[in-house]
This record gives C-alpha cells, structure tokens and sequence, in this order.
C-alpha cells in the first residue's frame, strides 16, 4: 500500500468500526442522549446520565409474573406505534429519541438477552438484564415515566418490537455495508 492510500484505509476502517459498533448512529443521531458521556457531544443534556440511581425492583421482572401474550405479528405493529410514542414518557421523549437507525446501542446490544449492559449496572447494579426489564429501564431512565405494568399489552408489544430492532441491528452488524 503506498503512503498516499494508508490515511484513506485507517480512516475507512474507522468508519466500518463505528458502524459495527452502532450501525447508522454516527449520522443519524449525533447526540446519542443515552450514549456515554465520552461519545456523546450532548453529554449536559444526557438523560441517561443525569438520573438518579434506579431501585432494581422498578426494572425486575417479579417471580411468578405471567407475561401477555398475544399474536407476534401484532405485538410488533403495536410496539412499532408504541416505539415512536412520546406520551409515554413525561419528558416528550419516545424510544425513538434514542434510538433512531440504531442510535445509541452499543454492541451488547447484538448479544442475546439476558446480558449485560452497562447503564444498567451503573443505574441499578444488576449485573445483567432481560429484554422486557431493559424496556423497564428505558421507561424510567430516559423517559422519565413509570415502568409499564409486568402483564400489559404495551410491556409486551414494546419488548417484541425491540426483538425486531435486535435482529436488525444484528444484521446491519454482521455486514455494515447493507446498513441502510
């Protein structure tokens, strides 16, 4: 490789990285609210950041909880609705503020549930975490707002939609090229 080409190589295999790491999220969402504070140029206005410790029982799911269930197809569709609705918080927030083009996810995200993510551990001390307590999380963390109810439709269409938004980003990870 002559010298002329390895600044272009070093700068395109830093943009492969940030697009593994979080695909989309560099243009699509620079403020990254929930990023932390080192990639995030918002960091004074980081919801994530400036909450207070959470009690894990607001964000564990209890023993014995019976989760609704319903047909997938639909819980998606509805949790798709409910994934871009800001009355759901009281900060005019929706999951969507964050994580639009995959905004804001780390690359645990890609890992299945439950693992581990770092704003958990940090906000609740809960060394890992179920996808439908990560929705929990984010209800009250970000948003501001009361976890949803254990056995509701809403707890269960959000947790499916996020699911979906899973695979995706795990597909956009394992070829960034075909990120959208």
């Amino acid at each position: 490789m002559n010298r002329n080409m390895k600044p272009m190589a070093a700068a395109l295999a830093g943009a492969v990285a940030l697009a593994v790491a979080a695909p989309g999220a560099a243009t699509a969402n620079p403020c990254n609210p929930c990023a932390p504070k080192s990639r995030n140029p918002c960091a004074a206005k980081n919801p994530c950041a400036a909450a207070a410790a959470v009690d894990p029982k607001l964000i564990t799911r209890p023993k014995g909880t019976k989760l609704y269930t319903g047909n997938p197809a639909e819980l998606r569709k509805e949790g798709e609705r409910l994934w871009n609705d800001t009355k759901l918080s009281t900060n005019g927030m929706s999951c969507n503020t964050c994580h639009q083009n995959n905004g804001a996810f780390n690359a645990s995200f890609a890992q299945p549930y439950p693992h581990k993510v770092a704003m958990v551990q940090e906000k609740a001390g809960l060394k890992t975490i179920r996808m439908d307590e990560m929705v929990q999380i984010c209800m009250v963390v970000p948003m501001a707002a009361k976890p949803l109810p254990w056995d509701s439709r809403e707890l269960a269409a959000l947790t499916a939609y996020t699911a979906q938004v899973q695979k995706d980003f795990q597909r956009a990870a394992k070829n960034p090229c075909a990120a959208k």
